[in-house]
């Protein structure tokens, strides 16, 4: 479709979309249409959701998880076990694990992994606070509940070196979960399984 034939505030739109993970140009096209389509239903509506969110959502100071409280629901709740951290790389795998059920302790959100092609090193992410948290006397177990991937691995071999003066035990995910694979693709009873036989890192 040239560009002429669409409007800039129709090409905006579409612009926008096709940032989205997963959408390139022909499909932001085609959601844009249909959200166009569905004005009332779904449009407005998430028009006003995504306001909402940006203004209300923000990162737990904790842990790092996204939620409209600070520290955020998981955090809050004093039904979960304090003494157990589990560490994922965003906040995906912490959904994941969620909606797993297999973790019913404390979370920390690296917010990404140490890449050194990439330039991403320990100041690009929240290495510093889980550190401290390890410190701080609470902690009894953290699990690396990172990506079987080089830079997964290599965060994990920096995090245990680490954590090693803190005295904590630190575990790994086991079976279940494959080289090169990302949590939050993974199904609930892979995830369950993983946590489960977890071993020493």
């Amino acid at each position: 479709m040239p560009a002429a034939t669409i409007g800039p505030e129709l090409q905006r739109l579409i612009d926008l979309l096709a940032k989205m993970p997963g959408l390139g140009p022909r499909s932001a096209k085609r959601a844009a249409l249909y959200l166009l389509k569905k004005r009332d239903p779904v449009m407005r509506p998430l028009a006003f959701a995504l306001d909402d969110a940006a203004n209300k959502v923000k990162a737990c100071s904790v842990c790092g998880n996204w939620d409209s409280i600070d520290p955020c629901a998981v955090c809050a709740d004093t039904d979960r076990d304090s003494s157990v951290l589990c560490v994922v790389q965003d906040v995906g795998d912490l959904w994941a694990l969620e909606r797993a059920g297999a973790h019913k302790g404390r979370y920390h959100v690296l917010g990404g992994l140490l890449s050194p092609l990439d330039g991403i090193g320990p100041d690009d992410l929240n290495l510093g606070a889980l550190i401290a948290r390890a410190k701080d006397g609470l902690i009894s177990e953290i699990i690396l509940a990172l990506p079987a991937t080089v830079d997964g691995q290599t965060t994990a071999h920096y995090l245990t070196e680490h954590l090693e003066s803190s005295g904590v035990s630190i575990t790994r995910l086991s079976q279940g979960v494959p080289v090169g694979g990302e949590l939050d693709y993974l199904d609930e009873g892979t995830l369950a399984a993983a946590m489960k036989s977890r071993r020493a890192f």
